[in-house]
């Protein structure tokens, strides 16, 4: 068996040095990491977050480019025949609940931020069917507002890392926010989504084929066989699985 961290007596400053190792070999192993949704203003990518939820980023993909062409500002979603949304929305699964938030955010942008997405998580996460995570994707990809999202992709890695023994988000991102540097929160979210969805999937992860073995504690949970583990690495950008 390799010889990995013992995250359970290393210290606080080991564990952070650990983390921000970990980010920058991530940068090696994905330097493609990037949000796979499709979006070309903040209101669109509020928009496509909130439909990923229960849904797969290619589909997602698939579904916007109709809802955009439809849909160009807050007033359009807030003024929307409900069953017109719904019909386009379909393909992305929970399509009346998310007919709802979007009709919602539409009006709460148009009545309280003058139509545009607001700059702050504070007022983010007063908008229908926004919460932390939807939030900080789009100030990190908006607004280049650094934060760290927390999806099941992150909060599995974080625990295998050893840096939480969390499942809560909201604590997960707590105990990750100082280890990494401020400036890396919302790429190391990104490269620890390419990640899981790549390689430290939550049944079978490639663990053989990993790169960062000798940094986790949790080396072994997987195939640790090159060739049995190299038949579990899995492609790109969104067509693996829903991410949110």
């Amino acid at each position: 068996m390799l010889a990995t961290v013992d995250a359970a007596t290393e210290t606080p400053l080991a564990r952070t040095r650990r983390a921000r190792r970990i980010v920058r070999l991530l940068g090696e192993i994905h330097p493609d990491a990037r949000i796979a949704l499709d979006f070309d203003n903040p209101l669109e990518l509020l928009v496509a977050t909130v439909l990923s939820a229960q849904c797969t980023d290619k589909k997602v993909n698939e579904v916007t480019p109709a809802v955009f062409a439809r849909y160009r500002g807050a007033a359009d979603y807030a003024g929307a025949d409900r069953a017109e949304l719904e019909q386009l929305l379909r393909p992305t699964g929970f399509f009346r609940a998310k007919t709802n938030s979007l009709i919602g955010i539409g009006s709460a942008l148009t009545e309280r931020f003058g139509g545009e997405v607001p700059r702050s998580l504070a007022e983010l996460v007063t908008l229908p069917g926004v919460g932390r995570k939807t939030a900080h994707v789009v100030l990190g990809h908006a607004f280049d507002i650094p934060g760290i999202t927390v999806d099941t992709h992150v909060g599995r890695l974080a625990r295998r890392f050893g840096l939480t023994e969390q499942d809560d988000p909201v604590r997960v991102e707590a105990d990750l926010a100082p280890l990494f540097e401020r400036r890396d929160h919302t790429i190391a979210s990104d490269r620890m989504i390419f990640h899981g969805r790549r390689y430290c999937h939550a049944r079978r992860p490639a663990c053989g084929v990993c790169g960062l073995a000798r940094l986790c504690p949790s080396y072994g949970t997987g195939p640790i066989e090159p060739e049995l583990a190299a038949r579990l690495v899995r492609g790109t950008r969104g067509d693996v699985e829903a991410l949110r």
